[in-house]
């Protein structure tokens, strides 16, 4: 189902800076979302998955060492489960640390390549439902609240919501769902 075989290089960059600036692939500009729009939005960046999941060549690898579009809609189904989590911490503890997540580990150990394309798009929309719901009820000074991944960097609710968003955004267009994005969205 794919090209399974080809091995893709380990993603290590630090993409916290999408906090202050557009990314230069995307367009997206995380700065630029209140944190009210969180939870709407990342049922807007969840959505189009499904047409996505619906491809014929779904499970196919664009090129080598490259995750196909089922790859990256685990990844982005996962993302949602794990950003779920950390919000519910932050919510629940003084400036937790978050459990680390390696997401490289996980596609190989959970087979992203030969999942379900339909489970994996009832999955994704159920994460994505239940993380905007954890966004929706963040009230007043929650947005504040802080929390920390293992290498340091801090994050407040809103903080790791924008980042989080940034993720949403940046593999739709990874995957050819969407334009690059711009100002006039």
């Amino acid at each position: 189902m794919g090209a399974a075989d080809d091995a893709v290089e380990p993603d290590t960059k630090d993409w916290t800076w999408t906090l202050e600036r557009a990314c230069p692939e995307c367009g997206f500009e995380a700065a630029a979302v209140a944190a009210e729009s969180v939870a709407g939005l990342t049922v807007e960046l969840t959505v189009p998955w499904q047409q996505v999941l619906a491809r014929d060549d779904v499970a196919n690898r664009p090129g080598p060492g490259v995750w196909s579009p089922l790859e990256y809609a685990c990844h982005v189904r996962d993302v949602c489960r794990v950003f779920g989590g950390r919000v519910r911490l932050m919510l629940d503890e003084d400036e937790p640390t978050f459990p680390n997540w390696d997401q490289d580990e996980t596609a190989l150990e959970e087979g992203y390549g030969a999942q379900d394309p339909l489970l994996v798009g009832r999955q994704l929309a159920e994460a994505a439902d239940a993380v905007a719901a954890s966004f929706a009820g963040v009230e007043g000074d929650q947005w504040a609240r802080r929390g920390l991944r293992s290498n340091g960097s801090a994050f407040t609710v809103e903080s790791l919501g924008r980042y989080f968003l940034h993720d949403l955004a940046h593999h739709l267009v990874d995957v050819g769902a969407v334009r690059p994005w711009s100002g006039d969205r």
